[in-house]
């Protein structure tokens, strides 16, 4: 690698670093906001979240990587166009294709760290996120058991504790269950238990009373209990944890599936395939997209002000690019046969690309001709 090859690698990879860090933190805060009101709400704690939070970054890094190659890719060029750095390279002899080669170094760096989130990274993330999520579901005390709020875990239901000891003691509890139409009952304990049984959980109430009302006859019964088991099955579920998507298997399930991941996903073969094959083609978009930016600025003449109508040019080749790759992909959810459609969308966008890099170098080779046949005679006249 030249010293040449070398600089412009090194401003590649600042911005994208730059632009990556950004979109990353855009992204993921727009999503934790969400995340944040939906765990904090259950009862959980900050820790929590910040968990559940690293565990889906791998994803949202997986998503924001080809646009910050692009933005980066476009930047860079762009600087260094206006700056008079890449004419000065073109006036040394440099070709187009020359020029690109740093840009193909900068695209297979990031197309590595694709591969690596694709087929490695995200994987095993969402396997950890989904057994997490499903151990959290089953913590019934951050669940339910939140004291000095009013609580209501299904419709009809409504849940209050006064306060909860440090040896997980529930004191001064109320229970309303209204969700039979004929009558209704509510349950009041000094002191209650919250207990795993066999196969669903139940709370023990100490010291209490119930009153059920019968909205029929408009009685009212009043019983007083030393003890009463109340069954939350139908009120909290086991957590247990679900069958893995296909995010959360692995890139040889995928590409070779077997009956048992086919019985597993509940997924056909063609959306495993594709899913599979994705893995190995979308991180090559980033290379594409890279080169996408970087041969449509080199399109443009000299400017101090900026090569707009490229920069819009490269962004519609961009979302062109796109397309293709959400018809190939939807394509190949559909048949077993059509998976190669989703390797389109990356060798079209670096067809595109040397397409134009070719037509870049035109107008330099026409000037850096010789004479022609007849221009001694030219020169005569």
């Amino acid at each position: 690698m030249t010293r040449f090859d070398r600089y412009l690698l090194s401003q590649f990879l600042a911005l994208f670093g730059f632009f990556s860090l950004v979109l990353v933190l855009v992204y993921w805060v727009n999503r934790a906001v969400g995340l944040f009101d939906q765990i904090i709400g259950d009862g959980q704690s900050a820790l929590v979240f910040l968990e559940i939070s690293l565990l889906t970054l791998p994803n949202v890094i997986r998503v924001v990587l080809p646009v910050s190659a692009f933005a980066a890719a476009v930047y860079t060029t762009n600087r260094l166009t206006q700056d008079g750095e890449l004419v000065v390279m073109q006036a040394t002899g440099f070709s187009a294709f020359r020029l690109a080669r740093p840009v193909i170094y900068f695209g297979l760096c990031v197309t590595l760290m694709l591969v690596l989130l694709y087929n490695v990274i995200v994987p095993a993330s969402r396997t950890v996120l989904s057994a997490r999520t499903a151990e959290i579901s089953a913590n019934l005390t951050a669940r339910l058991l939140v004291d000095g709020k009013f609580m209501h875990p299904t419709d009809g239901i409504t849940f209050y504790i006064r306060e909860i000891s440090d040896t997980g003691e529930l004191r001064d509890v109320f229970l309303t269950d209204d969700r039979k139409a004929s009558s209704r009952t509510t349950y009041t304990a000094q002191r209650a238990l919250l207990v795993r049984g066999d196969v669903e959980p139940k709370l023990i109430m100490f010291d209490g009373m119930s009153q059920s009302y019968n909205l029929t006859n408009q009685r009212l019964s009043v019983t007083h209990f030393k003890d009463f088991t109340y069954d939350l099955g139908g009120l909290i579920s086991a957590g247990e944890i679900p069958a893995r998507s296909l995010d959360e298997m692995t890139t040889a399930e995928l590409l070779f599936p077997t009956e048992a991941i086919l019985a597993e996903s509940r997924a056909s073969r063609a959306a495993l395939l594709a899913d599979g094959h994705a893995r190995i083609a979308q991180p090559f978009l980033a290379l594409a997209t890279s080169l996408i930016g970087f041969a449509a600025l080199l399109l443009g003449a000299f400017s101090r002000f900026g090569l707009w109508r490229q920069i819009i040019g490269a962004i519609v080749l961009l979302v062109v690019v796109q397309m293709v790759n959400n018809a190939g992909s939807a394509a190949a959810q559909q048949s077993a046969l059509m998976w190669p459609l989703v390797y389109l969308a990356p060798l079209l966008g670096v067809g595109i690309s040397f397409v134009m890099l070719w037509v870049a170098q035109r107008p330099r080779a026409r000037h850096n001709a010789g004479p022609g046949p007849n221009s001694s005679e030219r020169g005569i006249v």
